[in-house]
């Protein structure tokens, strides 16, 4: 009974870390949403209804294949704030025709 009621508990601790939802940057100013991103250097953000994206302060946070591009959000005092920057794959493709 006991570590059933332990098995119970934990189960119930794992779940709402898991149901958390992400911070929202329409709900925040700006400077929060920029803060946010510096602070945690690569965050989950939403940015509106259903959607949502990754923001890193800079490349470290990217894989070796990957360089950043600006990342503009809405938050709740500005339609386009600068957050940060997000992970965009390099073009490895070769550029021109080949025959």
């Amino acid at each position: 009974m006991r570590v059933s009621c332990l098995a119970l508990g934990l189960a119930l601790i794992a779940t709402s870390a898991v149901a958390q939802p992400r911070p929202s940057t329409v709900n925040m100013l700006c400077g929060q949403a920029a803060g946010i991103v510096a602070a945690r250097g690569a965050i989950v953000l939403g940015t509106g209804g259903f959607t949502y994206d990754r923001f890193v302060v800079d490349r470290r946070f990217c894989t070796i294949t990957q360089t950043t591009e600006p990342a503009w959000v809405p938050t709740a005092d500005t339609a386009q704030c600068f957050v940060g920057y997000r992970c965009k794959e390099t073009n490895t493709e070769p550029r021109g025709d080949r025959f």
